[in-house]
């Protein structure tokens, strides 16, 4: 059941808050930016908290692995949520109480109890699939896959944020109030948990499910299933091999993308000698590229999906994804900073067009159980990290790692072959996508019209009140 009144634009409407797709698009992104905010907040500060808590390079590795760890699972799970309750509510509870082990890991101190609040922090990485299904309901075909890459982007750039301002923070604690380092890591932390607290009570009066309502509303009108058919629609969608397909791929891209995030400012700070605030800065570069690059892979996803159908989808998928191995690969030999610096750009650029690729795809295996499909593929991002994890608490060196990780990318390139879709999908989805095109023409035919009818009076009025002063 097709959700109407999607908008046909963006970017033309990107100041008008009045209207709650644009409303929530922004609340969205600044939902998930926030988030991202907290869940990699304690990256940068890993230098201070090694020192203090007297970590081992191996009980480092695993705090990289617990932050992406429980992520899995809470994707999985709120995929299924944000179908039954919508994703105003699930937004809301997941941040609410997502603030509480944010601003709790300050009471840590052993390595046991720093790992336990690591572990239960990375619940609110599942942020994400709320935010790629709120948009996609959102937003019409024809801009879905700018709208998604968009918000997400904009989102994940809170893990480049966070490399420049958490360490801005905890400095202002230890100058401006006389903190220790050990007093000052920790009341950052807290401040970060009280903001995300507040998003959360925001989310919930500034948003609404869907363009025409909340759920509740929409299933009390027929307006869309019954709560009682999702977890059916979410099993069906489980059992779709191209689900599996894309699980993998964006493992192969944001899952590198959360490792770079824990280990970029280690990495230059242990490999290029550099201090604190300047590996934080470095490693900043990574997460800034967000600010346009996953937007960029939507755009082309919509973009080669109106010349090839949807795909042409995947084409450009494969393209993005192959160019993030290679890139990562050379990345990883680099072993001058001035050479290593905008290799990193580089690779960011495509991993996060890849991301943004993806989640042009996304939209398009199964409508019915959108947040299923969301969850899933979100979950395998977290699955990827986990798994690059295992081999950064390894004896191998770190840029040897990379290099292992850009060969893997390259191969779960070839992935993206194996996405199909129906003839009779391609046909139904080619249809909406003109609709959505024709009611975008409407629109600014409509507009045009009313320009040339404002002018045609203007014009008028001048000859008239010329002729009257004749």
């Amino acid at each position: 059941m097709e959700l109407q009144n999607k908008s046909t634009r963006l970017w033309g409407n990107f100041f008008k808050v009045n209207m709650v797709q644009i409303r929530t698009f922004h609340m969205s992104w600044f939902a998930f930016f926030a988030a991202f905010f907290a869940w990699f907040g304690i990256a940068p500060l890993m230098i201070i908290v090694r020192e203090e808590l007297d970590l081992t390079k191996s009980q480092v590795g695993w705090t990289i692995i617990a932050s992406v760890t429980v992520t899995v699972f809470a994707r999985f799970f709120i995929g299924w949520l944000v179908d039954r309750i919508g994703p105003r509510l699930s937004y809301t509870y997941l941040l609410v109480f997502g603030a509480f082990p944010v601003a709790g890991i300050g009471l840590a101190d052993s390595f046991e109890s720093f790992l336990f609040f690591r572990l239960l922090i990375g619940i609110i990485g599942a942020s994400f699939v709320i935010t790629q299904y709120h948009t996609s309901v959102m937003f019409a075909p024809n801009v879905v896959g700018t709208a998604n890459a968009t918000s997400a982007g904009w989102g994940n750039l809170g893990g480049g944020v966070t490399q420049i301002v958490m360490p801005l923070i905890f400095s202002g604690f230890v100058i401006g109030f006389g903190f220790t380092d050990a007093q000052a890591w920790r009341m950052s932390m807290v401040a970060v948990g009280i903001v995300i607290f507040l998003v959360g009570i925001a989310y919930y009066f500034l948003t609404q499910d869907a363009p025409d309502g909340n759920f509740k509303e929409l299933r009390a009108k027929g307006m869309m299933p019954e709560k009682t058919k999702v977890t059916g629609a979410y099993f069906k969608a489980m059992k779709d091999y191209r689900v599996w397909v894309l699980f993998l791929i964006y493992g192969a891209c944001f899952g590198i993308e959360l490792t770079v995030n824990n280990t970029a400012a280690l990495y230059f700070f242990d490999y290029f000698d550099v201090n604190l605030v300047t590996a934080g800065a470095i490693a900043a570069s990574f997460g800034l590229m967000n600010i346009f690059a996953r937007t960029l892979g939507g755009i082309f996803g919509d973009n080669f999906g109106s010349i090839w159908g949807l795909k042409g989808r995947t084409y450009w998928l494969f393209i993005v994804l192959m160019g993030e191995g290679i890139a990562l690969m050379i990345f990883s030999q680099m072993n001058v900073l001035f050479l290593a610096i905008p290799m990193l750009i580089v690779f960011s650029l495509f991993t996060q067009m890849a991301e943004g690729a993806t989640y042009s795809v996304v939209p398009f295996i199964n409508k019915k159980a959108l947040g299923a499909v969301a969850g899933v593929v979100g979950a395998g991002g977290n699955a990827g990290a986990v798994a690059a994890g295992f081999l950064f608490k390894g004896t191998m060196e770190w840029n040897d790692v990379f290099f292992t990780i850009g060969v893997v990318v390259v191969i779960a390139s070839f992935l993206t072959f194996f996405i199909r879709f129906s003839p009779e999908q391609e046909a139904e989805e080619k249809a909406l996508f003109e609709k959505a095109n024709m009611d975008l023409l409407k629109i600014r035919a409509d507009r045009a019209n009313e320009a040339l009818a404002h002018s045609a009076q203007v014009v008028s009025d001048y000859n008239e009140n010329r002729e009257n002063k004749i």
